[in-house]
């Protein structure tokens, strides 16, 4: 029998306490309301007479060009953006390879007569698709990952085809497929405190729609001096291919992530290594770089930043791309990027039990109190969830964290969706950062695992699906005839439920809070 948690969250305007977990998020910073982003990627009121053109992609990207949405075929035919062509035709190569390598008896293709059905490539590049505004995301949070120590700001587009850009009849459709502007969040003009205080007003604003769009680009708004010259890359998550339930398959989607850095004086797009994205298969295969790589990361002040969550690993053990697949985690953990580098899920790992006990103690007699990470078990789980991939496959919807809203529907808002209970947990934490960047304190970019949010003293998220209520990811040890692991041991249930095997059967040390069985 399979359990699932049901994510029901309604929301409007900028991310807040509608969310369901308090007054704790009343000052929220996401923009999710569906009328306030359609303004914002179309400007339709031009009349306002304000200098901020917009932030579709047009505007972003190609503003000499002619006015109206930028059809994909126009985007994808920017000089700008030829190398981020070249790179998403190449890895649907590299991936049909390897499918066909690994899976001789299956058959992948587009149209009903295959078994695993990849996505269809015309779509992505034709005059009839666009990338619609579906969010903006502060993220000040990774204020240790920029050099001016402001963060950044995530324009955050979803792939649709409107057969209204071909002249078509019917009503635009969603695609599996995000695009991402990462923007600095701080220009010229403007300090780290500004910026967040700016943000933090606009949580409280009660204007909805194209008017609060207004607000938000106008004056004093977070949003008012946000311009193309701010953007440092995209990212991209492309469901690339996905295998329906059958008699003799479990449901299954992959999906690719890639990473395209911005050249400041060119303007051009080019391929780049993913953020703390391991590759593996190298590390694994080139002894020598595998053995730099274990005594980098196990020196004692790069423990500690791991353990924190805010160490970036250098770019030369990297990955180019990653392929995140659903459903994962309670059944197995083959899929993960840690697979075969820790022990015991590989013979001959990486890293050992040895290697990890003896890196935890010198860690401990340099002084460095390590918050998370206190047992093999907690090692490899934070060496999953620092990965892109190992990110996207835990509590996120399908293999996104933040699939938006759809501002081309704009009347159907309710039960909108727009981030999983990954990012929806995340946002004490977040407002936290930024509230201290606006006082001038120093702020506590430590963060938790993926699956369960670090609590700081507020009581916001507890009796959540997002902590200890029903549906939270919590520890089985002690319930299950084994011993607490040390890293997970704060991960328990409210009152009245009990943590229990997600999936019946299931050996997996983490569960889910259920209501006792009696």
């Amino acid at each position: 029998m399979r359990r699932w948690t049901l994510l029901i969250v309604l929301i409007c305007g900028v991310l807040s306490p509608r969310l369901g977990v308090g007054g704790e998020l009343e000052r929220g910073l996401a923009i999710v309301d569906p009328l306030a982003l359609r303004e914002l990627d179309l400007r339709e009121r031009q009349a306002e007479g304000l200098a901020q053109p917009g932030f579709g992609l047009r505007q972003m990207l190609d503003s000499a060009g002619p006015s109206g949405p930028l059809r994909n075929d126009r985007l994808f035919a920017l000089p700008s953006m030829a190398a981020v062509r070249q790179s998403i035709d190449d890895e649907f190569d590299r991936y049909l390879d390897r499918h066909r390598a690994t899976a001789a008896r299956q058959s992948i293709g587009i149209g009903a007569a295959y078994e695993v059905q990849l996505f269809d490539r015309e779509r992505l590049y034709s005059s009839a698709s666009r990338f619609v505004l579906a969010g903006i995301v502060n993220r000040m949070d990774r204020g240790y990952a920029v050099p001016d120590g402001c963060g950044e700001i995530r324009l955050i587009y979803r792939l649709v085809a409107d057969p209204q850009l071909s002249d078509e009849p019917g009503s635009p459709q969603r695609l599996p497929m995000t695009l991402n502007l990462v923007l600095r969040a701080r220009g010229e003009q403007l300090s780290c405190a500004e910026v967040a205080r700016r943000w933090l007003d606009a949580g409280v604003l009660q204007q909805t729609g194209a008017e609060l769009a207004i607000r938000l680009i106008s004056g004093d708004g977070p949003l008012a001096l946000v311009k193309p010259d701010d953007v440092d890359r995209i990212e991209t998550n492309l469901q690339i291919a996905h295998r329906p339930k059958s008699p003799t398959a479990e449901f299954r989607t992959d999906y690719l992530l890639k990473v395209f850095r911005r050249d400041p004086v060119a303007g051009a797009f080019a391929p780049s290594p993913l953020e703390n994205q391991i590759d593996r298969d190298r590390v694994n295969a080139n002894y020598e770089l595998g053995l730099e790589f274990k005594r980098w990361l196990l020196e004692p002040n790069h423990l500690g930043e791991f353990d924190r969550g805010t160490l970036l690993i250098p770019q030369k053990y990297l990955a180019n791309f990653a392929i995140a697949a659903t459903p994962v985690g309670f059944k197995s953990s083959k899929l993960q990027p840690a697979f075969g580098l820790v022990a015991p899920a590989d013979p001959n790992p990486l890293f050992s039990e040895t290697d990890v006990v003896a890196a935890l103690r010198r860690a401990a007699d340099n002084g460095i109190a390590l918050q998370n990470i206190r047992s093999l078990a907690g090692f490899e789980r934070r060496l999953n969830d620092i990965t892109c991939a190992g990110c996207h496959q835990t509590r996120g919807i399908g293999g996104f964290h933040f699939p938006g809203v759809d501002s081309t529907h704009p009347g159907v808002v309710a039960g909108a969706v727009p981030g999983s209970p990954h990012f929806v947990g995340d946002q004490v934490r977040r407002r936290d950062i930024v509230t201290a960047l606006r006082d001038g304190k120093p702020p506590n970019y430590s963060r938790g695992f993926s699956d369960r949010p670090q609590l700081r003293g507020t009581t916001a998220l507890l009796g959540t699906e997002y902590a200890d209520g029903w549906g939270a990811h919590c520890d089985r040890g002690g319930t299950d005839g084994t011993q607490p692991d040390p890293s997970f041991e704060s991960w328990s249930c409210a009152e009245g439920l009990s943590c229990q095997a997600a999936i019946s059967g299931s050996t997996a040390r983490i569960g889910m809070c259920f209501v006792k069985i009696r």
